[in-house]
Order: structure tokens, then C-alpha cells, then sequence
């Protein structure tokens, strides 16, 4: 009778246990969502760069690199110099950038130094709206979040 309750009174507490998430997981789930936090503010802030007329400040969340990759309609740009050049070519007047607008459709976070974003795209121009879709890789590099490759369409 002794052994049965023990053994009742140790099943409960691992029971009680199971469902206490552990320090660690509180980490992780703080780090993930500081993450997320993280890349869509600076999501955000490429939005008020770009509406704000700065393209040069819309790419300062791009990783300054020639590993920086860009994938769109025209093919595949390599490097953050031609990457830059390419957003100052197509987009060289305020009216071209237009209004700038995204909606997040998924975030997934990869590692604690790798996640994706996949979302849409709207410009509102004077003359027409384009919009499309995106997807973004991002890495933390140096305690910051930026994009190594965009995929946009």
C-alpha cells in the first residue's frame, strides 16, 4: 500500500511537471519572437524609407555584400552596389516609387540566425497599381537582421 501511494504521488508530480514549460523554452519562444519583431519592424521601416522617397534608406536592411541576391521579373542581380543601382534605375522619381504597401502572409523563423518572410506588395501610383508577391531570406549578421536574398514578383 506504501509502494501504490508513492507511486500514485510520484505520477502526479510528473504529470504537474509536463505541462511547466521549462526556462529554455521560455528562451526560445522569447528569441523567436523577438525575431519576428525584429525583421517585420524593420519590414515597416523599408515601407517608410520607400514612401519617404529613400531608397538608399529602404536598403540599408539588405545585407551590404556581393552575396546579397535579388530575383525578379528581369532575372537574377547579384551584390548590394547592383541591387541598389537596380531600385535607383527603375525608380529614379517619386511618382515611379509611388506608395509603397506590405502584407506579411508568413513568417518563419529558421534558426536563431535565419528566417524567412513571404508577403505581398502594392504600389499605389498616380497612373497604375502594381502589386505582387515576395519572398524574403533574412540572416542576423552582427546582432542585425537583413536580407541576404529577395525573391519579388
Amino acid at each position: 500500500m506504501k509502494f501504490s501511494l508513492y507511486l500514485i504521488a510520484t505520477l502526479i508530480m510528473c504529470a504537474s511537471c509536463q505541462d511547466q514549460p521549462s526556462a529554455m523554452d521560455e528562451n526560445i519562444n522569447a528569441k523567436k519572437t523577438n525575431a519576428k519583431e525584429e525583421i517585420l519592424g524593420a519590414l515597416k521601416l523599408q515601407q517608410d524609407s520607400w514612401n519617404q522617397g529613400d531608397v538608399k534608406g529602404f536598403m540599408n536592411h539588405y545585407l551590404n555584400s556581393q552575396e546579397l541576391t535579388f530575383a525578379g521579373i528581369n532575372g537574377i542581380t547579384k551584390g548590394h552596389e547592383q541591387v541598389l543601382n537596380r531600385y535607383l534605375s527603375n525608380y529614379d522619381t517619386v511618382e515611379k516609387m509611388g506608395s509603397l504597401n506590405f502584407n506579411v502572409l508568413e513568417f518563419r523563423e529558421l534558426s536563431s540566425t535565419s528566417a524567412y518572410v513571404i508577403g505581398e506588395w502594392a504600389l499605389q501610383r498616380a497612373t497604375d497599381n502594381p502589386s505582387g508577391y515576395f519572398t524574403l531570406v533574412w540572416e542576423k549578421v552582427n546582432g542585425e537582421w537583413k536580407i541576404i536574398h529577395d525573391h519579388t514578383s
